[in-house]
C-alpha cells in the first residue's frame, strides 16, 4: 500500500459484515498465526460471521476507518450493552499507523463511562491493548462457535 493516507472514520453499515468479516479472516490468518498454531487458525478463520454480528451493526456499533479513496483500513465493533470491544481489526499492510489507535478511541466514545470497558484480547492483540490502558483481568479459553477453546485474556479499562 502507499505511505501514509488519511483516516477517516464513519459508522459501519449491516450490510457491510460479509466485508469486514474477509478483513477479520486475513488477520485471523496473518497476524494471529505469530501465537496461535495452524490446527487453531483453520477452523479460527474459517467460520462465518456470528449471528448477532449484523445486529451489533445494526445497533450502530461499528466504526469504520477509510483512506480518502474509500478503502477499508480497519474496524471496530464495540456491543454496547455489555460495553465490550466485540472486534478491532487492521489491515496488517496498515499496521503500525495508529489506526487501532483511532478506532479505539472512536469506540471508547461509544462506551458507557460509568461501567469498566471489557474484551477478550487474543493472545497477539494483549500488547495493543496494554498500551490502550487496558488490565489483564485473566487468562481465559474462549469457547470459539467452530468448537475450539480459543486462548485469550479477558481485560477491562477503567475511566
Amino acid at each position: 500500500m502507499s505511505g501514509e493516507r488519511t483516516v477517516q472514520l464513519r459508522v459501519g453499515r449491516a450490510d457491510e459484515a460479509d466485508a469486514l468479516w474477509v478483513l477479520r479472516t486475513r488477520c485471523v490468518r496473518e497476524l494471529c498465526s505469530a501465537a496461535y498454531p495452524p490446527e487453531v487458525i483453520a477452523p479460527w478463520s474459517a467460520t462465518p460471521p456470528p449471528a448477532h454480528y449484523r445486529a451489533l451493526l445494526a445497533a450502530g456499533g461499528c466504526v469504520v476507518a477509510e483512506d480518502s479513496d474509500g478503502a477499508l483500513l480497519g474496524y471496530g465493533v464495540i456491543d454496547r450493552d455489555g460495553n465490550e470491544i466485540d472486534a478491532l481489526f487492521v489491515d496488517p499492510d496498515c499496521g503500525g499507523r495508529g489506526i487501532g489507535l483511532t478506532l479505539m478511541q472512536a469506540m471508547e466514545a461509544l462506551a458507557d463511562p460509568a461501567r469498566p470497558l471489557v474484551l477478550s484480547a487474543s493472545l497477539n492483540a494483549v500488547p495493543f491493548y496494554t498500551r490502550c490502558g487496558f488490565e489483564a483481568l485473566r487468562e481465559e479459553r474462549y469457547p470459539h462457535p467452530s468448537g475450539i477453546a480459543l486462548a485469550s485474556v479477558r481485560m477491562q479499562r477503567t475511566r
